[in-house]
């Protein structure tokens, strides 16, 4: 069995009981940084035998791991923080177990994205996950020009020294939307500021940028249109009609239409199917 086992983004005790209790009875832990998930373990008081798996030896490794597997060892993947293959090595050897029929269990636990995009409080039930940007400037661009038009708000990850290059390219490409920079997260030093795009430029401009950040910038405004609520009730019945639950078809009508939920919920509720 692969256990795909995610760990704390900061606070150690965010670290779920389940995990704890894989990490004790495998046979082997992959680690992005050994010495960094030693910490870990030591602090939990877990002597298991573990092994690097990293960005530069992680497809070179998977074929070795895949035959422990096959000779029925149990294996535990760990990044140093959050869900392994998200932005963290991983995602390679997991699609490589699936693909040789290998028992794969994700586990669920800490990840900066949704922490940092509840933190941004922008309204849209719907998301999107980039990630790292390219470094290179030219495919930075490509990808900003693609994702520009996006309705709803985009989430990166982004180091400290690239921060303002990040944003002053989300700037350029994207106009002065609204954003959110949180730092840091679930550590002392935990921090998120809200503003537009050149308000966020400014304050990091001033102010050195220290530890990790999540980037989450609202979405594209779409045109005002004059939505009535007879739009509202043909589009819910229509997606009621297909077998989309009640919850879903508001969640989805509310998203489509930048709308309050429970607006929208209060005219589901006059709908008889």
């Amino acid at each position: 069995m692969l256990y795909v086992c995610p760990t704390p983004i900061g606070n150690l005790e965010d670290i779920t009981l389940r995990v704890l209790r894989v990490l004790q009875e495998v046979d082997l832990i992959l680690a992005e940084d050994t010495r960094r998930t030693a910490q870990l373990l030591n602090h939990y008081e877990i002597s298991k035998r573990l092994e690097s798996f990293h960005e530069h030896n992680e497809k070179e490794k998977t074929e070795e791991v895949l035959q422990r597997l096959q000779q029925g060892e149990k294996i535990a993947l760990v990044s140093d923080a959050g869900m392994p293959g998200i932005s963290d090595p991983g995602g390679w050897l997991i699609r490589r177990a699936i693909d040789e029929g290998l028992p794969c269990e994700i586990l669920p636990g800490a990840n900066a994205a949704l922490v940092a995009y509840l933190q941004s409080g922008f309204p849209s039930p719907q998301f999107a996950f980039y990630g790292f940007l390219p470094r290179k400037k030219g495919q930075r661009q490509a990808e900003l020009a693609s994702l520009k038009d996006l309705a709803f708000p985009i989430i990166f990850y982004e180091a400290p020294h690239r921060l303002l290059v990040t944003l002053n390219d989300l700037l350029l490409a994207f106009g002065d939307r609204k954003a959110s920079v949180s730092r840091e997260l679930t550590k002392i030093y935990e921090e998120t500021l809200r503003g537009t795009l050149s308000e966020l430029i400014g304050h990091f401009s001033e102010h050195k940028p220290r530890g990790e950040f999540v980037v989450t910038v609202d979405g594209a405004p779409q045109e005002t249109l004059e939505i009535t609520e007879d739009d509202i009730i043909r589009k819910l019945t229509e997606l009621l009609e297909s077998g989309l639950s009640r919850k879903s078809a508001v969640e989805q009508v509310s998203g489509e239409y930048r709308l309050p939920r429970n607006k929208i919920y209060e005219i589901a509720l006059q709908i008889k199917l």
